[in-house]
């Protein structure tokens, strides 16, 4: 049941990045190059991730890529927090997705072996 879960939110998340690609790149802090590009890209790297999960011969690398991927966007999650920009989100939620993403990480880790 959790890796068909996990298989699922990082389809749909992948599918956002093409759907609500402003959203996403709002939340791209300025020092990064490419904003569209990036979240096409991470949003592309989702969904294939996702799906690979699914597959038994692949999920380990899908699990080590989601790691991977959650490590590289976690300063998106950071400026969030710090830029004072997303005031429509309480500071509780922007503060807690920092440690989710260590949550993200080990859920992930379970499916590397």
């Amino acid at each position: 049941m959790g890796l068909y879960l996990m298989a699922a939110i990082y389809t749909v998340a992948g599918i956002l990045h093409f759907t609500a690609t402003r959203t996403y790149i709002k939340i791209m802090p300025p020092y990064l190059p490419a904003h569209k590009a990036l979240v096409l890209l991470s949003g592309g790297a989702e969904i294939l991730l996702g799906l690979a999960l699914l597959i038994p011969s692949l999920r380990p690398w899908a699990a080590w890529g989601i790691i991977l991927l959650l490590i590289a966007i976690f300063p998106a999650n950071l400026y969030m927090l710090t830029s004072g920009k997303f005031t429509s989100l309480p500071t509780w939620v922007l503060f807690l997705r920092l440690p989710l993403q260590l949550v993200l990480i080990w859920w992930a880790y379970q499916y590397t072996k």
